[in-house]
């Protein structure tokens, strides 16, 4: 089955198997002439990596790279590529990679641009108003892994290397210009990336669809990118190299991020602090603390969930859903608690306080206080 699509919604996106090798041509319709791809330290040396840059040198676009980025990125990150950037003479970026590379190679190209600091942009009301948008540089997303959904947001979330504490930085100029969703560069993934992102992008889809707020378009697209995980992410778990399963996941991740528009919940808000602390990673982490939080809202959510496992084709309302939820966890490998992540119970309270005033847990259906944050931590734990 040949995938292939072109979508503007939320942005210009270029799907399908192969498209990598248009990177060259949409740099130079949006008129970047010396682009600096940022991504990982770990993506830094692989063979799809250096399958870019020939593209980008082949085309006289240059081989420009940054890579000294963190699993959670963060300020000391982003003040190296920023710059970076500018010691280069770079018009333009290339977020190249997972949620770190896409996150902080979209925050490098807004940060170019300013001269306040990057806290002063975090979402929070009307804080972005407060930008200089004359020099942000244009954005070009690669995605390499299918779960942030990073590669269609409007926002990064960087680690306050000081405080420990992870801010979402936001402003509609985060939006790439154009994203490619190429899933053969996701073909390399390991398991235990491919089962992380995967149930990171179904954490997003999940809190979108349970989410208070209103917003039916991201509800229905919530909806199906839960359907998309159901379907395809325990294929592309057990062959990575099925290329049908690799794409429709790659989907899910987009599906999520835009989702998440009508906001998340609980179990962002507990894994943001956990992440930021302990350096865990995110959809992981997202993966652990999900059936806790599914029980903490059920009596907010219980009628909508058994609509969903409705839809899913799953029997017994709430309870049949949370029992695929634990049954899905198992067939990837995802560890009961978060004790297996190297997290202890000495940093509750700490935890517990971030949470509650993290930006996610306004949308959480019941609300979060911080007891029942304490509480939640130590049955996670």
């Amino acid at each position: 089955m040949t995938i292939a699509a072109n979508w503007s919604y939320p942005t210009a996106i270029k799907f399908g198997a192969g498209r990598i090798k248009e990177l060259a041509d949409h740099c130079k319709a949006n008129g970047i002439a010396r682009p600096l791809l940022i991504t990982d330290r770990g993506l830094a040396t692989l063979p799809i990596t250096a399958q870019a840059l020939d593209i980008l040198e082949a085309a006289g676009l240059g081989r420009a790279i940054f890579a000294e980025v963190d699993p959670n990125p963060n300020d000391v990150n982003l003040d190296a590529g920023v710059a970076a950037f500018k010691a280069g003479g770079h018009d333009g970026v290339i977020a190249f990679g997972g949620g770190s590379g896409l996150d902080l190679g979209k925050a490098v190209a807004f940060m170019a641009g300013q001269t306040r600091p990057v806290w002063d942009f975090e979402d929070v009301d009307d804080w972005w108003t407060r930008a200089s948008v004359e020099g942000i540089a244009p954005i070009i997303a690669v995605p390499t892994t299918a779960g942030t959904g990073s590669e269609v947001g409007r926002a990064s979330v960087i680690t306050n290397s000081k405080t420990h504490t992870k801010k979402v930085i936001f402003h509609p100029k985060f939006l790439p210009a154009v994203t490619i969703c190429d899933p053969e560069l996701t073909v390399g993934m390991p398991k235990v990336i491919t089962a992380g992102t995967g149930m990171d992008a179904f954490a997003h889809c999940l809190e979108a669809y349970s989410s208070p707020f209103y917003h039916p378009m991201s509800q229905g697209i919530a909806l199906e990118g839960m359907r998309l995980v159901k379907e395809y992410l325990p294929r592309a778990y057990a062959d990575g190299s099925d290329l049908e399963a690799r794409a429709h996941m790659m989907s899910a991740a987009a599906m999520g991020a835009v989702a998440f528009q009508k906001g998340l919940g609980a179990i962002h808000s507990l894994s943001h602090p956990v992440g930021a602390i302990y350096n865990t990673h995110h959809g992981m982490t997202n993966a652990v603390v999900m059936p806790p939080v599914l029980r903490f809202n059920r009596s907010a959510v219980e009628a909508r969930i058994a609509a969903a496992a409705a839809y899913l084709g799953i029997s017994g309302g709430f309870d049949g859903f949370f029992d695929y939820v634990l049954s899905l966890r198992a067939e990837l490998g995802v560890p009961d608690k978060l004790s297996a992540l190297g997290v202890g119970t000495d940093r509750i309270d700490e935890m517990a306080a971030m949470a509650i005033v993290d930006p996610t847990a306004g949308g959480n259906p019941v609300a979060l206080t911080l007891e029942a944050a304490k509480t939640l931590f130590a049955e996670c734990i």
